[in-house]
């Protein structure tokens, strides 16, 4: 015999979307007002415009209902982007100002742990206070927290940290340990602490745009990419997980011909961006930390359709030159390439390493030598191309080296290579008339002797080096075939 007291179906499924509509409540409509009139949309408005539509599965919805929190004040689940799975979390400003409470940390924990079990990619997107300081955490066992499991996902899934509003303590941890971090231009900032603990920590007086908004961080290097609103913020986020596959191959931007972009005058500066755009494909190029390091670009890009990663001299910003920032750029850039099982693609084209007293006291030769162990210890192919010179250490951390582990290593005719410039190196030894112009006539002679050692692989016509890299990329796709 039943028990008439027990609810039936009817009850219990009124009870689940009366809680259902608690949660979806978020904070209320006068705050959700308040976050469109701020130009940005809502935790779950961001989740949705992120997915592939329809696929959004929430998990953790009904946390924090106990408490007046809906959802706890974070939106969890996963869903799709061009088909494939994807883990997403978003902070909610409009729930006790986004502040994680231990059903949030409870939450972000099972994110980073589900995208390390299933291998999928994480993203957050951050637009909160920190940890809720009327939060009492229960008695229990000590568990992981979000921030132990972001570091067991690097080098593992793709994790990708989106800063849409002030994002403080805990929460603002969250984005320096992702592979990739954008920012909402003059909307998005990261601190360790706000304006008000600054203030009662140092007696200094500032606002949060000038504390941690996106111009302090693009500049630092703690953000890769910048936004001008929500939408380019979540677009770069499916953009960035798209090299992840192949697609049809477009042609260039450019079909200006790298001998109109590239001077044969050594010392003339040229546009780096300009022979991206001329050799890889259309629409394709992205460049990260373009505002750190200025002196390197580090970028994604497809070439016929399949992705890679560029590391490439910059020659309008200092010659080219790496000092200490473009190198530790680089090295932690090659690092995601690798966790990618991208391609690296390496253009040289500098002076050496950046000398100097403030080169020097900025660790520039540590530096260089940390980004030369991560390109020599890249595990997918490595492609090298001297465009126009590579003096000194500044060819080895650029890949030019033989035995390097390079599928192929190709110089424009007019490369140079050497241990330092001729004019240079005639002075540092204080060389006579004779010497010092045959070191100016031995660096003139282009990259001839290095090809007949096979120190290069081969010397390729400027306008035919888009397809020798990717007929190189050809043969070092047999790598990771099946059976080998």
């Amino acid at each position: 015999m039943s028990n008439e007291r027990e609810p039936g179906w009817d009850t219990l499924t009124e009870r689940l979307e009366r809680h259902r509509v608690a949660a979806h409540a978020q904070g209320g409509q006068m705050r959700i007002d308040r976050q469109h009139g701020k130009g940005a949309l809502t935790a779950i408005e961001r989740v949705l415009a992120l997915l592939d539509p329809g696929t959004f599965r929430e998990i953790g919805t009904f946390t924090g209902i106990a408490i007046d929190a809906p959802r706890d004040a974070l939106v969890a689940g996963h869903g799709t982007i061009d088909g494939r799975p994807v883990l997403v979390g978003a902070e909610d400003a409009t729930v006790q100002g986004g502040s994680i409470g231990s059903a949030g940390m409870a939450k972000r924990a099972r994110l980073a742990s589900l995208a390390l079990q299933e291998r999928a990619p994480l993203v957050m997107l951050l637009d909160g206070a920190g940890h809720r300081v009327s939060s009492v955490p229960e008695r229990g066992r000590p568990s992981p927290t979000d921030l132990a499991l972001l570091v067991d996902l690097a080098g593992q899934v793709p994790t990708i940290a989106v800063v849409l509003g002030a994002s403080a303590g805990h929460g603002a941890l969250t984005a320096p340990l992702c592979d990739t971090v954008i920012m909402v231009e003059g909307q998005g900032q990261l601190f360790v602490a706000g304006p008000p603990l600054v203030a009662a920590a140092t007696g200094e007086q500032i606002d949060k745009e000038a504390l941690g908004g996106s111009h302090v961080h693009l500049a630092s290097g703690v953000a890769d990419l910048g936004a001008a609103d929500d939408h380019e913020a979540l677009a770069l986020v499916r953009k960035l997980l798209g090299y992840d596959f192949v697609i049809d191959a477009r042609p260039p931007a450019s079909d200006r011909s790298l001998t109109e972009l590239i001077p044969a005058n050594q010392r003339a500066p040229y546009d780096m961006r300009d022979v991206l755009d001329a050799v890889f494909d259309a629409d394709s190029v992205l460049v990260m930390q373009e505002r750190y390091g200025a002196s390197l670009l580090t970028a994604f890009a497809r070439l016929g359709g399949e992705s890679v990663a560029i590391v490439a001299n910059q020659p309008i910003v200092r010659g080219g030159a790496l000092d200490a920032d473009a190198a530790r750029k680089a090295e932690r850039f090659i690092g995601v390439a690798g966790t990618r099982g991208l391609p690296l693609i390496l253009l040289a084209d500098n002076p050496g390493v950046l000398p100097g007293a403030a080169a020097e006291r900025a660790g520039a030769l540590r530096a260089a030598a940390n980004m030369f162990m991560a390109q020599h210890r890249h595990p997918h192919a490595k492609l090298h191309v001297t465009l126009r010179k590579a003096y000194g250490f500044g060819s080895s951390v650029m890949g030019q080296n033989a035995y390097g582990h390079q599928t192929v290593t190709l110089a424009l005719p007019d490369a140079t290579v050497g241990a330092m410039p001729a004019r240079g190196g005639a002075d540092a030894i204080t060389a006579d008339a004779e010497t010092r112009e045959r070191l100016v006539e031995l660096e003139l002679g282009g990259p001839w002797r290095q090809a007949d050692t096979m120190s290069y692989d081969e010397i390729v016509d400027p306008d035919d080096l888009r397809q020798a890299l990717s007929d190189s990329l050809r043969l070092a796709s047999n790598r990771h075939a099946p059976g080998r």
